[in-house]
């Protein structure tokens, strides 16, 4: 699994692209592949993959999305699920609940609704708050 770098153009560090849907294209359904996705135009549905997701600056998404990594530059209405890292980079905007195991917001990005992020509930751990 190619891990996604942090980079200055869309889709640089994710690796191989195997699957796109181009600025012209507009898709209503259901996307389900093995490899990675780069997708520039529009799409209304669900896109499963058990590689990476590009959303170019230009893409209008309303869609669930389930990846590996997933990488925002352009915009999403819906859920996504990200089994590694979610990252909303300066253009992209996401409206929607995340699941993630962890989550980069760079400057200038936007995000509205819950994020659940992965990790263990420790046992017997608990916090309280002392009266000032």
């Amino acid at each position: 699994m190619a891990l996604l770098k942090k980079s200055s153009a869309p889709g640089a560090a994710i690796g191989k692209i195997d699957n796109v849907l181009g600025s012209n294209t507009r898709f209503t359904g259901d996307l389900v592949s093995d490899g990675n996705i780069r997708i520039d135009g529009q799409f209304e549905g669900r896109v499963e993959t058990a590689g990476n997701v590009i959303i170019g600056p230009d893409a209008r998404l309303v869609a669930t999305i389930e990846a590996s990594v997933v990488q925002v530059w352009g915009a999403v209405e819906g859920d996504i699920i990200a089994r590694g890292r979610l990252e909303i980079l300066p253009s992209g905007r996401v409206f929607g609940n995340l699941r993630v195991a962890s989550l980069l917001i760079d400057e200038g990005g936007i995000f509205r609704g819950e994020c659940t992020m992965g990790g263990e509930r420790v046992e017997g751990a608990t916090v309280s708050v002392a009266d000032a």
